[in-house]
């Protein structure tokens, strides 16, 4: 429980500050008698004297007080902070969580962790790797700031930066026919066995691609993880197609794996950074959501690539 109000603890900084009641008083707009009743109600809660009062004289600081003093001038200036807003929205501290999706966090999440730890130090970051339908209801919800992740099942609720533009690419065996194709199309890969990612929307996307181009496609495996699509690929199970490009030509069983672009302009796909506009925006939040677009910015770039 607190005994000592903030209008107390403002009155003996003032006094402080003044030098004498009189003037604390009229700079306070309160009656001297009011003034000298709430220190000593102060002095009589801390069991220690404040100030030496002497007619006559000015008052001067105890030893007590002058650490005191330097306490209770930050207590006040906190409490003028948590009253104000705006001034809240300016400190950037406090925790930020963000999400990425679970196939561009190998490539994205360590990058972005490393930039905003060196450009925000007093900001607690947390981190979470989800599918789309998770990502989506943890920003909802709250419990994600920001979100790297594909456009994928993100309604008018958010609000959504494009970071950059990737195409699909296929995952073949060394000696498959189509591997001596430089690129491919989803009417090159219409007739063959295809390995597709399990995850509803990433699934539901790409068949609609085929189907938009009047194809049929035949599915062969689903799978949850990208290594497993490859290695799956790479002994001749079929022909896997994901966003996601990992480095290497071999998958996890040390067999060749052949990547080739998919060139169709429908299958262009952003990568977008996402919150929701129906919660409050943290300064945390918004200083990273600066950050993490230039960390995508500097890459794009170096990769000679447009956003």
């Amino acid at each position: 429980m607190l005994y000592l109000t903030l209008r107390q603890i403002e009155y003996v900084v003032a006094v402080a500050r003044a030098g004498s009641l009189a003037q604390a008083a009229q700079n306070l707009h309160v009656s001297q008698p009011a003034l000298s009743v709430a220190l000593s109600v102060v002095e009589k809660r801390l069991g220690q004297k404040l100030f030496n009062r002497r007619k006559g004289s000015p008052i001067t600081l105890t030893a007590f007080a002058r650490t005191y003093i330097t306490e209770a001038e930050a207590l006040l200036i906190q409490a003028q902070r948590l009253e104000d807003p705006a001034s809240l929205s300016r400190i950037v501290n406090g925790t930020l969580t963000l999400g990425c999706f679970e196939d561009l966090a190998p490539l994205y999440l360590a990058p972005v962790l490393k930039a905003l730890r060196q450009d925000l130090p007093d900001v607690v970051l947390r981190w979470r790797i989800y599918d789309f339908e998770n990502l989506a209801r943890h920003m909802r919800e709250g419990q994600i700031d920001l979100a790297i992740t594909y456009d994928l099942g993100l309604d008018a609720n958010f609000d959504k930066t494009r970071l950059k533009a990737v195409s699909p690419h296929a995952f073949m065996a060394a000696e498959a026919a189509l591997a001596r194709q430089p690129t491919l199309s989803f009417a090159d890969l219409a007739t063959e066995q295809l390995i597709l990612f399990e995850e509803g929307l990433s699934v539901r996307h790409m068949l609609n691609l085929f189907r938009q181009g009047g194809h049929n496609p035949k599915v062969a495996h689903r799978v949850h993880s990208l290594e497993v699509m490859r290695s799956l690929a790479a002994n001749g199970e079929g022909i896997g197609i994901a966003y996601t490009l990992p480095p290497g030509d071999f998958s996890y069983d040390g067999n060749r794996i052949i990547t080739r672009k998919i060139s169709d302009q429908t299958a262009i796909e952003p990568v977008i950074l996402a919150r929701s506009n129906h919660l409050p925006e943290l300064a945390a939040a918004n200083s990273a959501h600066h950050i993490i677009c230039r960390v995508f910015t500097e890459k794009n770039q170096a990769e000679g690539l447009d956003p």
